[in-house]
This record gives structure tokens, C-alpha cells and sequence, in this order.
């Protein structure tokens, strides 16, 4: 019964720091997966420095945050990929209507038809990526998660990602992330994050400048219709 009880109590102390408005718009901004310092995150809630320290330190508190200090600066950034992935997932309650039965799909603009979603690609491409990865045998779901193919380890292996060493590494290899602009499933973690990790050394897509958004180049269009037979 203790047991119980403790955990209601920390499931309640988490609902009440994600349900504060001033912390929300902070955890929405590091989704980007760079780290800020309190100055940065004060302004892009519009609240004073002073507040942003004491919502930082009680996100820190309850390990939702990690900080980081160098030189005179102390830079603050998501604690891991699964918090990441439940600030994603919130997200998908925005368009609800308010009789909470018909989903609006948010409008299709640049932020919600290519973005990063902390250290993988969300949004519309990122979906379509996932759907014909799923459509070419590349990869299966297998539960929540998302398996490589006996034939997707000698296709990863052409485009220079190493299955192997990305199953090595500790945490999720590839799971399933609602996208909440889509209200489908890209792929995350670490599988995820090589991806877009290669996408972008190899310029198959750019970030925008102080932006979670990104855009295919059109070696990149090239490239997913001749490996994956996927048109943007």
C-alpha cells in the first residue's frame, strides 16, 4: 500500500510540473536537443530570469532536466530521449475539439511538415521516411518497437549506418513516436537519431537556423526515390 502510495505521489509532483505553463513552453523549446542557459529559456517563455531559475531548478530537481556548467554559463537541456518523448507526446492532445471526439489535423506548414523531434525526424517526412522504411521490408514493428530486417542490415549498411554498433549503445534502438502533427508513428531512438545524424552529413537535409525545422535538399530527393522509391 506505501508502495502505491508513493508512487501516486510522484506521478502527481510530475503531472504538476508539466501542467505549469511557463515550465510546459521550456521543456517545448529543448525538444530542439540543444541546451540553453536560464537567460535563453527566460526569454523564450517571456518571463523573468529569476522565475525561469527556480522552474529550472524544480525540473532539474525531478530529473526531467540536466544542466551542465561551462565557463560562466550553466546550459540546461533535457534529461533523456524519453523525456523527449513524452513532451512529443502531449503535443498530440493540441487539436483536440472541445467534445473531445474528432481530431483536427493541425495545417500543414514547414515546422509541421519537417522538424526534429529532439534527435530524430518528426513531422510529415518523418513519417513517410518510417512508412516506406516499413513498406520496403527495411524494418518490421515488432510490438512498440520497430525491428531491422535481415535485408535492412545490408541496406543501412550501404548508406554507411552500422545496425550493430547502434545496438550496442544504452538506450531505446528503435521505438515508435506518435507525431503529433501527423497522428502517426515516425521511428526514435537510437536508430532515429543515426538517421537524421546521416541525413545531415550527407546533406540530404539542412536544419534552419535557430529552428526545429528542417528541409530536404534536393540531393536528398534524389537520393530517397532512388533507395527508397519515396517522392517529396
Amino acid at each position: 500500500m506505501k508502495v502505491i502510495e508513493e508512487l501516486e505521489n510522484q506521478f502527481s509532483k510530475i503531472a504538476a510540473i508539466l501542467g505549469d505553463k511557463s515550465r510546459s513552453i521550456i521543456l517545448w523549446n529543448l525538444l530542439d536537443g540543444r541546451a540553453y542557459t536560464a537567460t535563453e529559456l527566460a526569454a523564450s517563455a517571456n518571463i523573468s530570469l529569476q522565475s525561469a531559475s527556480n522552474h529550472l531548478k524544480k525540473m532539474t530537481s525531478a530529473n526531467l532536466l540536466t544542466v551542465e556548467k561551462q565557463g560562466r554559463h550553466r546550459y540546461f537541456k533535457l534529461a533523456n530521449n524519453e523525456v523527449a518523448q513524452v513532451i512529443e507526446s502531449m503535443a498530440s492532445l493540441i487539436s483536440i475539439d472541445k467534445d473531445y471526439k474528432k481530431i483536427k489535423s493541425p495545417q500543414l506548414n514547414d515546422f509541421t511538415y519537417a522538424r526534429t523531434c529532439y534527435d530524430h525526424l518528426a513531422g510529415k517526412l518523418g513519417v513517410k521516411l518510417t512508412t516506406s522504411l516499413l513498406d520496403n521490408e527495411i524494418i518490421k514493428i515488432s510490438g512498440k518497437e520497430y525491428a531491422v530486417t535481415e535485408f535492412g542490415e545490408e541496406w543501412f549498411h550501404k548508406i554507411g549506418v552500422d545496425i550493430h554498433s547502434i545496438q550496442q549503445k544504452k538506450r531505446s534502438f528503435a521505438h515508435q513516436c506518435l507525431d503529433w502533427s501527423e497522428r502517426k508513428h515516425h521511428i526514435a531512438g537510437a536508430l532515429g537519431a543515426s538517421l537524421l545524424e546521416l541525413m545531415i552529413e550527407k546533406d540530404w537535409i539542412r536544419k534552419k537556423a535557430n529552428s526545429r525545422e528542417v528541409f530536404i535538399t534536393s540531393t536528398g530527393k534524389i537520393e530517397l526515390k532512388n533507395r527508397l522509391n519515396l517522392e517529396i
